[in-house]
C-alpha cells in the first residue's frame, strides 16, 4: 500500500495538506501493533515512535486506543468491499459474480491474517457494543446479494428459497472457512476452497436420482 512520506515533527510540511493518506498510514501502523501485541498490550507511544509523529498527530485523527482500534477495525471492511467491488467490476453473469466474489473474500483474508485477528480482538474486547464491526458492514453489504439472487431466481436459474437463506448460508460458508483457516494456518489455497463451496453450493451433493426420490419440503421444520 502507498503510503505518505514519514515526517518528523517541525519538518515544514503541514500534516493536514495530506490528512487522508496520514490516516491511513496511522491505521495501517495500528493494524500491524494491535495484531502484534493484541488490545490491551498495544502502547499508542510505540507506533507516534514508528511512525515518527507527535502524540497530537495521532490524537488529532483518533482520541483514544478504542477509537484508533474501532477505526482500524472498519478499515479492514470497507478495504474487503473495495477489493469484492474491484474483482467482480465488469462481470456480467450474476452467478459468476458471486463466484469471483467468494474467491475475492478468501484471497483478501488469506493476504491479511492481520486482519481476521483485528476480528477476533474485537469481538473479545468491545463486547459492549452491539454489533461488531463485521456484522455491520456485512447488513450494509447484503441487500445487493439478496436483490442478486431475487433476479436469479425470478429468471428460473436459482430454485425458489427466501433470498436470505440463501445470503445466510453462503455468508456463513465463507465466514467460517476465513477463521478456519486462520486457526489452521491455511490448509488449501483460497482458490481451491472457492471451488469445493461453490461446487457443494451450486451443485449440491445429492445425485439428481436422490433428490427425485426424496421430494420437495423433505428438510422442512
Amino acid at each position: 500500500m502507498k503510503t505518505t512520506t514519514e515526517r518528523g515533527p517541525g519538518s515544514g510540511q503541514d500534516d493536514e495538506s495530506a490528512p487522508c493518506g496520514r490516516r491511513e498510514e496511522i491505521l495501517e501502523a495500528a493494524t500491524r501493533l494491535f495484531a502484534e501485541h493484541g488490545y490491551s498490550d498495544t502502547v499508542t507511544q510505540v507506533l507516534v515512535e514508528r511512525l515518527q509523529i507527535g502524540k497530537g498527530t495521532l490524537y488529532r485523527y483518533f482520541p483514544s486506543k478504542r477509537d484508533l482500534f474501532l477505526a482500524a477495525a472498519d478499515r479492514v471492511m470497507r478495504r474487503l468491499r473495495e477489493r469484492v467491488d474491484f474483482v467482480i467490476a465488469g462481470i456480467e453473469d450474476p452467478l459468476d459474480r458471486v463466484a469471483h466474489a467468494i474467491r475475492a473474500y478468501l484471497a483478501f483474508f488469506a493476504e491479511h491474517p492481520e486482519y481476521v485477528e483485528l476480528l477476533i480482538q474485537e469481538r473479545a474486547q468491545f463486547k459492549d457494543r452491539k454489533k461488531p464491526t463485521y456484522f455491520e458492514h456485512q447488513d450494509n453489504n447484503v441487500v445487493r446479494w439478496r436483490a442478486l439472487f431475487g433476479s436469479l431466481i425470478a429468471a428460473g436459474r436459482v430454485r425458489e428459497m427466501p433470498v436470505e437463506r440463501i445470503t445466510d448460508i453462503m455468508s456463513n460458508l465463507v465466514y467460517g472457512t476465513m477463521f478456519t483457516n486462520y486457526f489452521s494456518g491455511q490448509p488449501k489455497p483460497s482458490e481451491q476452497q472457492a471451488r469445493e463451496i461453490l461446487d457443494v453450493v451450486y451443485c449440491g451433493i445429492l445425485s439428481e436420482s436422490e433428490r427425485g426420490r426424496m421430494g420437495p419440503g423433505r428438510f422442512d421444520l
